[in-house]
């Protein structure tokens, strides 16, 4: 069985997306780490609750209502660094150019300590404080984002793996995740999650058309395009979202929404304008580049193009890192763009001239869109004459650079402004700019419903007409006063609690190197194996403790550093203790190495006494002496020029200062990404000023009057109702759990798929939960856990299906094993009284299994014959069968849907249980014989089905 809590996004207007997925034996498993653009820590306290508990975490999408929260919960949770993360490379790498992009943009980023973080008593907090001004969490460096994201482990598609659980984790027992390509995003994720019979496929955000850089969603069969690859087929369960499900797809395609763009950016720079078009930094931008690149290369070829008159820009702070992981990623992209890299590389300077200036540019490497990634270049791109087009970060205009070119042409009506998805409020006290735009654009063009025109939606721009728009802005003030010790406060509270959840995670990595000593056989246990077991402990023990402040531990959780880390403690009870615990501590004192190559070696250092003795004579008596020859005069060879000297070894100080700081920057900038370019014309003087030290933020009103005017094109890349209701009925999901959307949206998906799947009004079989609800979505299956007999087990004969063993077996049903074996009785006993339990508590907490044996003597004949009767097992792919009849020559072809026709006489197809039906006609051949092509295809059928015999 397994239970699923949405805990952000389930009919909710908020695009952010944190899913929660609790397994058999306490598994769980967090999908997604999304944050809106308030940065609110507030909604993230559901997520904090869980945090103690989880295996796994599994990343789907490089945007922020996926994984915008990633950083802050791995600097401000406690153990949430130490849970393994799994994730797809482009994933991984477009997530980090993200938070480096939002921190860098935003100080906001960093969230605001929370008035209910402070109520409690150890703090002296204000009650007549500024409403207005709101204290700052430390943010997360870049240095230390680069750290989190490098710790998360890439996966390929199609790659099944066993992930590793966290320490504090039950063991997995053979669960499996895949991950599988979603569209709309480079990386994007469906993953399929196998544990035993459950078998959950967890899509959300998806999209199952082709765009010019992603490929559609991996749900089709390449072999057989009828079906669903059959590994996300008849799933336990199918999450999906259920935003997007109310759209129709546009009337002509892709084709007409490129149209739609470049017609409306013609149109203003033939007015002289500047065209801003909000995106995010690292998902939906790569489409919208690539795109505009591609226009203004096929511009270039001809004079008379009006687009070779305006400037393309692409402003994002990490932009450059973006691109550079654009570009080494071409693997995961549609295989019509790396064909088209191909191609230009194979020209060799032969072609038009626009064909010869693309000839080596890899993908992403921009020729006509600069790149812009600090607001002085921006201030300064926008200072310049003549039209320009700039994609700016983000789409909601609240924290990125978007926000800073609305302001800077909102009051021009030759400006215009293209929206490229619908806005969602940021947050119940927050709209956001985007949202407001998105609200005039709607009353302008009259659309109160965009689903309802998405198939054929305005293709023209409207004036705003002076309308204004409201939002909240911030500055940044240090921290001074009262404000600076409640911080300190709150600080050493959180360092306490994250040295106590330290604590807590050793012992539970004790108790288990505990448990693994009491399971090993006490028989012949080896002095070795026990000093193994302690060295585990003890590394663990080591790496969790570096750096941690003893001051924040109790005496009890110092445990035998006590004698050496408080004062009056002298002795220390150490019976029934282990390992470490029975030692006296040595603390080993940490030198400070000078560099990268150790301690600089000193020879005073080492002189003989008598040498110590002459060297005070001589500069007693060289006190009064000059300590330079003067200008033009000569010294001696043996003579040290003293300020030289100096100024040299101050040289080289300031040199490896430089180093320091130049390797800072290096790793604070793009170069963290690998992307170290260069910042052409616009790095000379790039002296923006920060406020240093613990800050707050101000918060104003933002009010804009608006005299641009307003587009839209839609380019979320979201599925549509057609796809989601063609794919549902292919894949045949046992229950359907629809997240990710508004509440409207979710119940007409629901009745929808009540009709296409035929499903009664009231089914359980479709689940609509909504944020912090769980439900339960196993299916009715009777599954058992026993216990096999040492003789029965002998006799068991595996056969191998498809990676899983599989055996028959008839055996006969024994009471519940209530004793245990002496061994097991006194490792358990050991293991429970080491944890602090009394023997009463082992003896309640004993788990007890039916146990299956062998047929006794007296069991009737008929029922050892029904035992060992054999069966077929698997399940067989028409495409598979194709193969192996046309490798024995036999003429086999697909025709109709889902038939199998071989030599033209016998048809193989699948009913819809399941069930395969070989029919033919008998026919003589030319020798008067009965033709065997029946035969031979029954035969191959069963060739291709394990034989599985009762044991």
């Amino acid at each position: 069985m397994f239970t699923f809590t949405p805990l952000l996004g389930a009919q909710s207007s908020s695009t952010v997306s944190q899913s929660l997925l609790e397994l058999d034996g306490g598994i769980k498993i967090l999908i997604d780490v999304g944050w809106n653009e308030d940065f609110d820590a507030g909604i993230l306290k559901e997520l904090e609750k869980h945090v103690s508990t989880l295996s796994f975490i599994l990343l789907t999408h490089a945007t922020t209502a996926h994984l915008g929260a990633f950083a802050h919960c791995c600097k401000h949770i406690p153990l949430f660094a130490r849970i393994p993360v799994y994730a797809t490379e482009p994933v991984v790498a477009l997530g980090r150019s993200l938070l480096q992009d939002i921190y860098t943009s935003t100080p906001l980023a960093a969230s605001v300590l929370s008035a209910a973080s402070l109520s409690d008593d150890v703090y002296s907090y204000p009650a007549n404080r500024d409403t207005n001004s709101s204290i700052l969490l430390p943010p997360p460096s870049q240095i230390e984002i680069a750290g989190y994201f490098s710790a998360i482990r890439s996966l390929k598609y199609s790659q099944p793996h066993e992930p590793t659980p966290s320490s504090f984790s039950p063991p997995l027992n053979g669960l499996t995740i895949t991950a599988y390509s979603s569209g709309r995003t480079l990386g994007g994720t469906i993953w399929h999650i196998q544990h035993g019979q459950e078998s959950i496929v967890h899509a959300v955000d998806w999209s199952q058309a082709r765009e010019h850089v992603f490929a559609g969603a991996a749900w089709i069969d390449p072999n057989q395009p009828t079906e669903v690859i059959e590994s996300l087929r008849k799933p336990t369960a199918l999450i999906t979202s259920s935003r997007g499900s109310q759209r129709v797809a546009l009337t002509g395609g892709q084709k007409r929404r490129d149209d739609m763009l470049i017609d409306l950016i013609k149109e203003t720079i033939e007015q002289g304008g500047t065209v801003l078009i909000p995106s995010d930094s690292s998902a939906r931008v790569l489409e919208l580049t690539y795109l505009l690149e591609s226009a203004w290369v096929q511009a270039s070829a001809d004079k008379d193009n009006v687009l070779n008159s305006a400037k393309l820009y692409f402003a994002s702070a990490s932009g450059k890192s973006t691109t550079h992981n654009a570009r080494r990623m071409l693997e995961w992209m549609d295989p019509n763009v790396q064909r088209e890299f191909e191609n230009q590389a194979n020209l060799g300077g032969r072609g038009t001239a626009a064909e010869s200036r693309k000839v080596g540019s890899a993908p992403f490497d921009f020729m006509f869109a600069k790149i812009l990634e600090r607001k002085t270049q921006v201030a300064r791109a926008l200072a310049r004459e003549g039209p320009k087009v700039i994609v700016a970060s983000d789409t909601s205009l609240q924290w990125g650079f978007s926000q800073v070119v609305l302001e800077s042409i909102a009051s021009d009506e030759k400006n215009l402004i293209i929206l490229t998805e619908r806005s969602m409020p940021i947050s119940q006290a927050t709209s956001g700019f985007g949202k407001l735009l998105w609200d005039i654009w709607s009353e302008k063009a009259g659309v109160t419903d965009y689903d309802a025109v998405s198939q054929d939606p305005p293709s023209k721009s409207f004036a705003a007409e002076g309308a204004e728009i409201s939002s909240k802005g911030a500055r940044i003030e240090p921290l001074s006063g009262n404000e600076l010790n409640i911080y300190q406060q709150y600080l050493a509270r959180q360092r306490q609690i994250q040295d106590t959840a330290d604590t807590e995670e050793v012992n539970a990595v004790n108790a288990n190197a505990d448990a693994a000593d009491a399971r090993s056989d006490t028989s012949s246990e080896s002095e070795d194996e026990d000093d193994e077991q302690q060295g585990k402990a003890l590394n663990a023990m080591a790496t969790m403790t570096h750096g941690r402040h003893k001051i924040a531990l109790t005496d009890a959780e110092l445990g035998i550093d006590v004698l050496v880390r408080r004062k009056g403690h002298y002795d220390y009870d150490v019976r029934g203790k282990r390992g470490r615990e029975r030692m006296y501590p040595v603390l080993k004192k940490v030198m400070q190495r000078d560099d990268e190559y150790g301690d600089t070696i000193k020879p005073e250092d080492y002189l003989r006494a008598e040498e110590r003795d002459a060297m005070n004579d001589d500069e007693a008596t060289n006190m009064n002496a000059p300590k330079d020859t003067g200008v033009g005069e000569k010294r001696k060879w043996d003579e040290v020029n003293i300020e030289a000297a100096q100024a040299t070894r101050k040289q080289q100080k300031e040199a490896s200062k430089r180093k320091k700081t130049d390797d800072a920057a290096l790793m604070d900038g793009i170069q963290i990404n690998g992307a170290a370019e260069s910042d052409d014309d616009d790095s000379d003087e790039e002296t923006e000023s920060n406020v240093e030290g613990p800050v707050k933020a101000i918060f104003e009103e933002k009010t804009l009057t608006l005299s641009v005017r307003l587009a839209f094109v839609d380019f979320s890349g979201y599925h549509d109702k057609r796809s989601i209701l063609h794919l549902i009925p292919m894949i045949k999901p046992r229950k359907l759990i629809l997240v990710g959307g508004e509440a409207n949206e979710t119940a007409a998906l629901s009745a929808d798929c009540q009709q296409i799947l035929h499903l009664e009004p009231n089914s359980n079989d479709i689940m609509t939960p909504v944020n912090g609800s769980t439900v339960d979505a196993s299916v009715d299956t009777n599954a058992w856990t026993v216990k096999l007999s040492q003789s029965l087990y002998k006799k068991l004969r595996w056969q191998n299906v498809r990676g899983l063993g599989v055996v028959a077996l008839s055996a006969f049903l024994l009471p519940s094993v209530q004793a245990e074996s002496e061994d097991e009785e006194s490792n358990t006993k050991k293991l429970k009284l080491t944890n602090g339990e009394t023997p009463n508590q082992q003896i309640a907490t004993e788990v007890s299994m039916p146990l299956l044996d062998l047929y006794g003597p007296g069991m009737s004949a008929a029922t050892t014959r029904t035992a060992a009767q054999s069966i077929h097992v698997g399940d067989i792919r028409l495409a598979d069968l194709r193969r192996a009849l046309q490798a024995e020559q036999y003429s086999a072809e697909f025709r109709g849907e889902g038939l199998l026709v071989v030599n033209n006489s016998v048809a193989v197809k699948k009913s819809t249980m399941g069930r395969l039906e070989v029919e033919g006609l008998m026919c003589l051949n030319s020798l008067g014989r009965p033709d065997p092509t029946f035969y031979n295809t029954r035969r191959k059928v069963y060739d291709m089905l394990a034989v599985v015999s009762g044991a």
